[in-house]
């Protein structure tokens, strides 16, 4: 499948209203996903289930070449899951063979990635992010409805195939995954991954950030300052996202762990160097993840319009914070986002 136009040379990098330079695009290629997990996808969601427009691999690919020519160079793609799209393999390939690329990510919940592993990798990604919010095969089955031996097997598998990077997430949920943080810690640390704690955010639900809910990554990093020591690394950066990194030593480790941080919720100035869109499956660029405003791409597309018109609208109204704070209320889930 050969959709790479090459129409479009790459431009020079685009920044916003505030001086952020806008050059980081996560794709979404599907809303589906062949597990429930608690924080992403609402009880009874079937949003695919009315075949809303989506964009072909085509559209997806003219997308991100006009992105190309308005200076994004950093890719992910993501879903939903995104390994259950058929034609995946190829829309790597293709976003991969673009002038404009430099990097090439993947975000999935790992339990396709292990016999797609080596096509994955040959398709042009540079780097992996695996979910992993338990290591308890009840729990991860509680948390997400899946399999945690397929999860396992997908991580091993990309460990084999020696991607540059690959990362695994976590989300903190207080009182159903608080006693995992350790044991995923001295996992990572075995394999020499970086592990990223994620602060709930209010993209499903909107009791989240209830007490009885929520858990600040102050707060577990409070905690693993009792067992451990945690040092700041202000050189490492194993992607393009918001996360900040601590080297992590206990007398558990066998070496020291990489610990990211993400805190959207209660880390100051979260957003004063946010470079990313993101693109959802069914074709609309959203400039922000906490707020509802969305432009429509796939119109554009298919009235026959130059679709970095899309991208230059959604740069210009890229606001300079998210409202999680501000009584938000999601317009949609985060598995019809993106990740």
């Amino acid at each position: 499948m050969n959709l790479v136009s090459s129409t479009k040379s790459p431009g020079p990098a685009s920044k916003d209203s505030y001086g952020r330079t806008i050059d980081y695009l996560r794709i979404s290629v599907t809303d589906r996903c062949n597990e429930r997990c608690l924080y992403c996808m609402p009880e009874g969601y079937k949003g695919w289930a009315q075949k809303p427009e989506h964009l072909t691999a085509g559209e997806l690919i003219r997308s991100v070449e006009a992105a190309t020519s308005l200076g994004f160079r950093k890719f992910r793609v993501t879903g939903g899951e995104p390994l259950i799209r058929k034609d995946i393999i190829g829309i790597l390939r293709a976003i991969w063979e673009l002038p404009g690329t430099q990097t090439l990510g993947l975000s999935t919940n790992g339990t396709r990635l292990a016999p797609l592993a080596r096509e994955i990798k040959q398709a042009g990604v540079r780097s992996v992010n695996v979910s992993l919010d338990a290591l308890d095969v009840d729990l991860y089955r509680r948390i997400t409805g899946g399999d945690i031996g397929a999860v396992l097997a997908g991580i091993e598998a990309a460990r084999e195939q020696g991607f540059e990077v690959i990362k695994l997430n976590c989300v903190l949920m207080r009182g159903v995954n608080e006693g995992e943080y350790v044991k995923l810690i001295e996992f990572a640390a075995e394999r020499a991954m970086p592990l990223r704690f994620i602060e709930l955010m209010p993209l499903t639900r909107t009791d989240v950030l209830d007490d009885s809910n929520f858990l600040s990554i102050q707060e577990l990093m409070s905690r693993l300052g009792g067992v451990g020591a945690l040092t700041a690394i202000d050189n490492y950066r194993p992607g393009h996202g918001p996360a900040k990194y601590y080297e992590f030593q206990s007398d558990r480790l066998p070496s020291p762990a990489r610990l990211g941080f993400i805190g959207a919720i209660t880390s100051p100035h979260f957003c004063e160097t946010c470079n990313k869109l993101r693109l959802t499956a069914d074709g609309k660029l959203r400039p922000c993840l906490g707020r509802l405003g969305e432009i429509d791409l796939l119109g554009s597309l298919r009235a026959g319009e130059d679709p970095a018109r899309a991208f230059e609208e959604a740069i210009a109204n890229k606001p300079e914070n998210h409202e999680f704070l501000d009584r938000y209320v999601p317009g949609r889930p985060m598995t019809a986002i993106g990740g």
